[in-house]
């Protein structure tokens, strides 16, 4: 980590190892191959794929996401010497990476996790849409304070500590916010109604830090008042620049997926009231629900076997 009192003296894109970033990495891959070949096949019964395509590709994608996002240089840029960048992580750490890891986690594997008991009904509870979203737009309101934000960049170990304790209260409770949304357990998921509902009221709140920090008259955040100046940016530009990629970013993304569940809500109600008939009458409609149509020689054959009735007036 760089002082933030000899910013001016460095220059910003001399590389700096970042080996607890590798290490996180390549625990989480090592531990999801270990999960999916080894735990997996005893848990998922015989004949059903222990993870898909779509697991394999979005966990791929959140590691890659998760290592660009951590490390060398966006790292250092977002902690040492732009706002802005510091948004675009945090962004990355709320919106994109935590629906990614969940798109990963097949529902056996999540199953494992949080077992039944109690666990089970605390992650639950946490995933209803109401105290998910205050949980989460609590933790990122939380996150934008001044004290906190200063602190959290400053060049002693627990300025550190406080720097990836307030990653990770993102990380959980963004991925506690999309559990209701995307997450592998069908229980915690809510319809598609919801969702779009849900979606939309979590871009309302971002507009409060947002329009502080766009219209905001001095500097902000003092940890990033530093003499040199990337890429020739303002204090005051790149304190709306953070502004600008938190409302239209966020919001441009959440609103997308409304967006999306309102086609394939309009698309599933469309196909569930069309009364129209196809061009050819159904076989159903025709012969019953037999599986072998019915034949004129099955009819003769059930006339000649049944007994004519009796006149009781005989």
């Amino acid at each position: 980590m760089v002082a933030q009192t000899d910013n001016w003296n460095l220059d910003p894109w001399d590389f700096v190892a970042h080996p607890e970033v590798w290490l996180l990495v390549g625990f989480l891959t090592a531990a999801y191959i270990y999960t999916v070949r080894v735990i997996g096949p005893k848990a998922v019964p015989a004949g059903q794929p222990v993870v898909t395509r779509r697991n394999l590709y979005a966990f791929g994608a959140a590691m890659a996401l998760l290592w660009v996002s951590s490390d060398w240089p966006v790292h250092d840029i977002s902690e040492d010497y732009l706002y802005s960048v510091h948004m675009v992580q945090h962004m990355a750490l709320s919106f994109f990476i935590p629906p990614l890891a969940l798109l990963a986690t097949p529902a056996w594997l999540m199953r494992i996790l949080i077992g039944d008991g109690g666990l089970y009904r605390a992650v639950r509870w946490l995933t209803r849409p109401v105290v998910a979203g205050v949980v989460f737009n609590g933790v990122a309101m939380l996150t934008h304070i001044p004290l906190l934000v200063n602190a959290s960049v400053g060049d002693g170990f627990w300025n550190g500590a406080l720097h990836y304790g307030l990653h990770v209260a993102v990380v959980v409770t963004s991925l506690l916010m999309w559990m209701p949304v995307i997450g592998p357990i069908e229980e915690f998921r809510i319809g598609v109604v919801g969702k779009m509902i849900y979606l939309f009221a979590q871009s309302i709140v971002p507009t409060i830090p947002a329009a502080w920090l766009t219209f905001a008259e001095g500097t902000v955040y003092t940890a990033y008042e530093v003499p040199l100046r990337l890429w020739g940016i303002s204090v005051a530009s790149d304190q709306q620049l953070a502004g600008a990629f938190m409302k239209l970013g966020g919001g441009i993304f959440l609103w997308g997926l409304v967006i999306y569940y309102f086609t394939q809500f309009a698309k599933d109600f469309r196909t569930s009231h069309d009364y129209r008939r196809g061009s050819r009458m159904p076989d159903a409609e025709i012969v019953g629900n037999a599986e072998v149509p019915l034949t004129t020689a099955d009819v003769e054959r059930a006339f000649a076997e049944t007994t004519p009735a009796r006149d009781d007036r005989d």
